[in-house]
């Protein structure tokens, strides 16, 4: 992997991580606790499509979703390079886990996308 990348995949990873540690635990617990308890009344389906158009809300979700993937795949990439001693699969790996982030995101996007 090149030199300039590296503080890129770094960044990628710092955001991902603030947003798993800041974002997800709100996240979840408002879909997975608030609303099956039906503490605030669940949206019906047009509410939360009109939600989903949102712009910002599909920022959000894109955020939500895509910086995330970034984090995971770093982590990955050192464990398998750090961990498991593959420093000789550098280049597939890089490939194989920098590219799913990547794809991940690009299907978070075009998925919302659709919503416009």
């Amino acid at each position: 992997m090149k030199k300039h990348l590296s503080p890129l995949l770094w960044s990628l990873f710092s955001a991902g991580g603030t947003i798993s540690a800041l974002l997800f635990p709100i996240h979840v617990f408002l879909v997975a606790v608030d609303l099956p308890f039906g503490w605030p009344a669940a949206p019906g389906y047009e509410a939360t499509i009109a939600i989903v158009r949102h712009p910002l809300a599909r920022v959000y979700f894109f955020v939500l979703i895509s910086l995330p993937l970034f984090h995971s795949a770093h982590r990955f990439r050192y464990t398998l390079h750090d961990g498991l001693k593959l420093k000789h699969l550098e280049p597939v790996i890089v490939a194989a886990c920098y590219g799913t982030a990547v794809l991940g995101s690009l299907a978070a996007a075009v998925t919302l996308l659709k919503f416009a």
